[in-house]
C-alpha cells in the first residue's frame, strides 16, 4: 500500500507542474483575459490530454521502464519548436480588425489546448524533473503497482492547478489590464514563445547531432 505522503507529493507535483509559468500559462492568460473563464477552462481541458501524456511517460521513466528511444523526444522537440515558433510569429504580427478586436482570437480553445498540450516543449522534461524531485524520497516504494494511484493523484493535482489558473485569468483586474495593453501583451508573449521555440529547436538539434 502506498504511503499517503507519496500520493500527496504526486498531487503537489501536479499542481506545481500546471501553475509553473511557461508557454501554456502565457497562452491561457491571453485566451482567458480576452475571451473569459469559459474559454480559458476549455483551453485547459484540452491541454489536460498533454499533461496526462507527459506525466505518464515521466513516471514510466522514473519507475525504470526506459523503453522509449531518446530519438523520439528529439524529433518531437523539433516539431514542438516549429509549432511554438509559428504561434509566436502570429502573436508578434497581431493586428486589430475593423471591429477593434485582435485578430488573434482563438475560435476553438479546446482544440487549441489539446494541440498545445501534446506539443508543449516543456511537457516531458518539466514533468520528469518535477515528479522526480518530489518523489525522490520514495524510490524504494515505486513499482508498477504504484503507477495507477500516482497518475490519479497527479490528475487531481492538475485539476486543482487548472482551477487556480482559471480563477486568476477571470479576475476583473487581470482582464482590465489585458484589455488596456492587449496588443503589447500579445506581442511580448509572442516573443517569449519564439524564445521557447528556439530553445527547444536548439536543444533537440544539438542532441540529434550528437547521435552516432
Amino acid at each position: 500500500m502506498l504511503e499517503p505522503a507519496m500520493l500527496i507529493a504526486a498531487l503537489a507535483a501536479g499542481v506545481v507542474y500546471i501553475v509553473t509559468p511557461g508557454p501554456a500559462v502565457l497562452a491561457l492568460l491571453g485566451i482567458g483575459a480576452e475571451q473569459g473563464r469559459r474559454a480559458g477552462a476549455a483551453f485547459l481541458g484540452g491541454h489536460l490530454v498533454g499533461d496526462l501524456l507527459w506525466t505518464f511517460l515521466a513516471l514510466l521513466a522514473i519507475i525504470g521502464a526506459r523503453v522509449i528511444d531518446p530519438l523520439v523526444f528529439d524529433l518531437l522537440g523539433i516539431a514542438c519548436g516549429l509549432y511554438l515558433f509559428y504561434l509566436g510569429l502570429r502573436a508578434v504580427l497581431v493586428r486589430r480588425t475593423d471591429t477593434g478586436a485582435l485578430d488573434s482570437q482563438v475560435r476553438h480553445p479546446l482544440r487549441r489546448g489539446m494541440i498545445f498540450g501534446v506539443t508543449n516543449p516543456k511537457g516531458y522534461p518539466v514533468a520528469l524533473a518535477m515528479f522526480a524531485a518530489l518523489l525522490a524520497n520514495y524510490g524504494a516504494a515505486l513499482s508498477w503497482d504504484s503507477l495507477p494511484p500516482l497518475m490519479l493523484a497527479a490528475f487531481l493535482g492538475f485539476l486543482l492547478g487548472d482551477l487556480i489558473l482559471v480563477w486568476i485569468v477571470g479576475l476583473s483586474g487581470v482582464r482590465r489590464l489585458y484589455r488596456r495593453y492587449d496588443v503589447w501583451i500579445v506581442r511580448v508573449t509572442g516573443l517569449m514563445f519564439i524564445g521557447f521555440a528556439l530553445n527547444a529547436l536548439s536543444s533537440s538539434a544539438a542532441s540529434l547531432l550528437r547521435r552516432p
